[in-house]
């Protein structure tokens, strides 16, 4: 396979790095101050971005770490502006246009037109056209992947498609950036502060939280990547896909997918799924993997299972799905924020709606009419001045 070269100049093309921090960076970043600091000195801070990959001597700022404690406890690494628009372009332009027609078509983590709803729909498909024979489901689980992805592994990866040296070594910097000592350091001080704060609170569910919060590992020098960086997403995306084309090509799995670290073989011979898994167990641990093993198990589809955030199972000869009682707690706790924030001024109507949708379209693929009604007619009757923006019919 001939390796590729010349690459560099696509992130140093200023229409490159406009488009990006306008499409990407403006759109999705959540601290709307950053942004109108950032606005305040456009011209000169697009400038610098550009002088900066010029000069081809990149090296990533320090990460802005915080925990999230919803919908589970996660470590979250955020950058600044510069450099989200810098990884934003090395994730478009050197991973995702370089690798993505590699993947299988079922590798479907953050994937433009094959996301989430496109593996549902993919899955959805295959168990209606067989709900009728005795399946089963492997389903397997990588214990902390994003901590466990090995650099040096992920650097041979790359090497397998790309030559030009001044792209290696942006990616090799990127790649490294979670070996620096500040990181585990301010992590051990977050740990601390939050722990000692929900011990504090009146919390019934503080145990398991405070378990959450001690179980988040350190990074190890030369493993792990930035959860949250789009760079970080691709590599999630493409390091098992020798692994995806295994299961493919090598088991002739009639159906397979993966999210990220989560994956569903379906068959209807469970002793070969049996050795399906010792095979997946080997390879995940020649790239210096693991499995979760009280999440990697074979299912029973009258029993059902777990994917994507929908639970399926078959009932009197039909397929159920529904969405996780987790997602739908999410749903109504995060409409009753938005409503307040609206009404109180603190973000607009487009923003409100932006985010509602959103969710009210995930949710309409797991058969949750009566939520959604329920939901909008107290939107309706809470918050009048919202009611002329509300078409129940809209979302059903």
């Amino acid at each position: 396979m001939k390796r590729k070269n010349n690459l560099y100049s696509r992130i140093t093309d200023i229409r490159n790095i406009i488009s990006m921090y306008n499409t990407r960076v403006k759109i999705n970043t959540k601290n709307k101050m950053k942004i109108e600091k950032f606005d305040e000195y456009y011209v000169s801070n697009i400038t610098l971005v550009k002088n900066i990959l010029d000069s081809k001597n990149y090296k990533p700022g320090k990460y802005n770490i915080f925990i999230i404690k919803e919908p589970k406890v996660r470590l979250i690494m955020s950058l600044n502006i510069i450099d989200k628009i810098i990884n934003h372009l090395v994730c478009e332009y050197l991973l995702v246009d370089i690798f993505d027609n590699s993947l299988i078509d079922t590798n479907v983590a953050t994937r433009v037109n094959k996301g989430t709803h496109y593996g549902y729909k993919k899955l959805v498909n295959y168990l209606n056209k067989n709900i009728s024979k005795k399946l089963y489901i492997l389903k397997f689980d990588i214990s902390k992947y994003f901590f466990n992805i090995n650099h040096d592994i992920v650097k041979k990866i790359i090497r397998t498609k790309i030559k030009d040296k001044d792209v290696l070594n942006i990616l090799d910097s990127i790649i490294d950036s979670t070996d620096s000592n500040y990181i585990n350091e301010e992590i051990n001080k977050l740990k601390k502060k939050e722990i000692n704060r929900i011990k504090s609170s009146n919390n019934s569910n503080k145990d398991k939280l405070i378990k959450d919060i001690i179980d988040i590992p350190l990074y190890n020098k030369g493993t792990g990547f930035a959860i949250g960086n789009p760079v970080s997403q691709a590599i999630a995306i493409i390091f098992l896909s020798y692994l995806d084309h295994y299961i493919k090509e090598n088991l002739n799995i009639p159906f397979y997918c993966r999210y990220c670290d989560d994956g569903v073989l379906i068959s209807d011979d469970k002793e070969y799924l049996k050795y399906c898994l010792k095979e997946i167990t080997r390879i995940i641990n020649k790239y210096k993997l693991e499995l979760n093993m009280k999440k990697t198990r074979i299912y029973s589809i009258d029993n059902g299972f777990e994917f994507i955030g929908f639970r399926f199972i078959r009932k009197n000869n039909k397929l159920l799905i529904k969405v996780k009682n987790q997602t739908k707690r999410k749903f109504k706790r995060k409409l009753k924020v938005l409503n307040k924030l609206y009404i109180n001024g603190i973000i607009n109507y487009d923003t409100f709606n932006q985010v509602k949708v959103s969710y009210l379209g995930h949710l309409k693929y797991g058969n949750c009419n009566k939520l959604i009604r329920n939901s909008l007619n107290k939107l309706d009757s809470k918050y009048s001045d919202l009611g002329r923006y509300v078409r129940i019919e809209d979302y059903l």
